[in-house]
């Protein structure tokens, strides 16, 4: 194998070249040679400045390095597609085509058999098979579809040369046997090449708030909401709705979270207690209206007055009003 060698290369390949008949295919051929010599020539890159390699349905062109890259570009973006709408506008609808174009840069060198070989080489054939560029052709009316490689657009196409309209290429990632490939596409992104929804985008509904012990409950969007207790930043979002009456607990005091504190007694049912602060009038302890005690009728009881020894707290000091000391 000899050295290897830097040269820009341009990649041609004909749309569907193979549901052409055989007939068709040679016409194709033809053609395509015909289109590719005319754009050289046109940019002033005659024969003995580049060599060729047929791959059948399409041609790659070794362009000598002393040609600069700006001026294959531009042959590229606006002489190739003139060369080939004057082509196809003499040609049957069965004869027409449509191109897929790459244009790179890099080292390839030629084996014992006459076959140019080099990564560089094999990068550029992967972007011009990429189902990403043949989506781009086919979604647009125009004929020919271009990319250029990473290196082409570092290098020459994101400086804006005269005839070069950087901001018309659009920096995608094409798929390929050995990975994702980095490159610049000339003109809009298909469909099937737009980005996908955002990393992190949520999956599913957010789970339903489980009060904690400090009454503090994760918020609709990964915060905290104040719980009865407070403790954590107020949340905007509205109150949870009052449990439906199949799952309303039975009544009493309910207790989901945190340590609520009463002053005085608990009073629960018909018992009632009272502790602490001053106390006037009756007492009662039980239930209202039960059994009349032995030896009285009901009307009596609800009569007599109360003779009942006062408790301690019943006390008052003379002259003060005030409860005495227990």
């Amino acid at each position: 194998m000899n050295d290897p060698v830097n040269r820009t290369m341009l990649l041609v390949d004909i749309e569907k070249f193979s549901d052409r008949d055989d007939v068709e295919q040679a016409f194709l051929r033809r053609m395509l040679y015909d289109v590719v010599d005319r754009t050289m020539e046109r940019a002033g890159i005659d024969e003995t400045l580049r060599l060729r390699a047929d791959q059948g349905d399409s041609v790659m062109e070794f362009i000598d390095p002393n040609v600069p890259v700006p001026q294959v570009l531009r042959s590229v973006i606006t002489e190739l597609p003139a060369q080939l709408k004057a082509v196809n506008r003499m040609a049957s609808s069965a004869a027409q085509m449509r191109l897929r174009t790459v244009v790179a840069s890099g080292f390839i060198a030629l084996d014992e058999r006459g076959i140019w070989v080099g990564s560089d080489l094999n990068h550029a054939c992967r972007l011009l098979d990429a189902d990403l560029l043949r989506a781009a052709l086919r979604e647009r009316p125009g004929d020919v579809a271009l990319c250029v490689s990473q290196s082409v657009h570092a290098g020459i196409v994101r400086h804006g040369h005269l005839g070069i309209p950087a901001e018309e290429f659009h920096e995608v990632t094409l798929a390929s046997k050995n990975g994702p490939l980095p490159a610049w596409l000339l003109g809009p992104v298909p469909a099937s090449g737009q980005a996908a929804a955002a990393p992190g985008t949520a999956a599913g509904p957010a789970p339903t708030p489980v009060p904690d012990a400090s009454g503090e409950r994760p918020g609709p969007a990964g915060g905290t909401e104040a719980g009865p207790s407070g403790g954590g930043p107020a949340s905007d979002s509205a109150p949870a709705p009052a449990p439906t009456p199949s799952t309303q607990p039975p009544a009493g005091i309910h207790f989901t979270g945190g340590a609520p504190a009463f002053g005085g007694s608990l009073v629960m049912g018909n018992q009632h207690g009272v502790s602490g602060g001053r106390v006037d009038g009756d007492v009662v302890m039980g239930s209202v209206g039960g059994p009349p005690r032995p030896g009285r009728t009901p009307d009596q009881d609800a009569t007599a007055p109360d003779t009942a020894t006062p408790s301690p707290d019943d006390r008052h000091t003379p002259g003060t009003g005030e409860a005495g000391p227990r």
